[in-house]
């Protein structure tokens, strides 16, 4: 009867073996995965400050310079303001385009990209 019980012991060895290397293949992707999501996230983050800070120094020098244009400050200032509530109208309207539709392909490029290298390498 022991002759028999050894393959299946064995078996049920290989089993448990093969479930603990699935469950850290998918714990190195999930891993993997958010840590470029995070790095992307951040470096976008980065972008957007860097970007906003200069909008603002480009909008309080070109208050600066209606002003001295127009003779007075506060009317630069809504001119100014103006301008970029113009901007923030248009950006809201083409989210769809711009925002949305980027960070989707974005993240599928990310989680879905090692799916997409095995396929192509099991075809050759």
């Amino acid at each position: 009867m022991t002759g028999f019980d050894r393959p299946l012991q064995d078996l049920v060895d290989d089993a448990k073996a093969y479930a603990d290397l699935q469950v850290s293949d998918l714990k190195l992707k999930i891993t993997q995965g958010l840590s470029v999501s995070l790095g992307q996230i951040l470096a976008m983050v980065l972008v957007v400050v860097s970007l906003s800070v200069v909008l603002l120094m480009l909008g309080a020098g070109c208050v600066l310079l209606l002003g001295d244009w127009l003779g007075n400050y506060a009317l630069a200032a809504f001119v100014v303001a103006g301008f970029f509530a113009l901007l923030t109208l248009i950006l809201f309207l083409l989210r769809g385009k711009l925002f949305v539709n980027g960070f989707v392909r974005l993240f599928v490029g990310i989680f879905f990209e090692d799916k997409q290298v095995e396929a192509e390498e099991e075809e050759v």
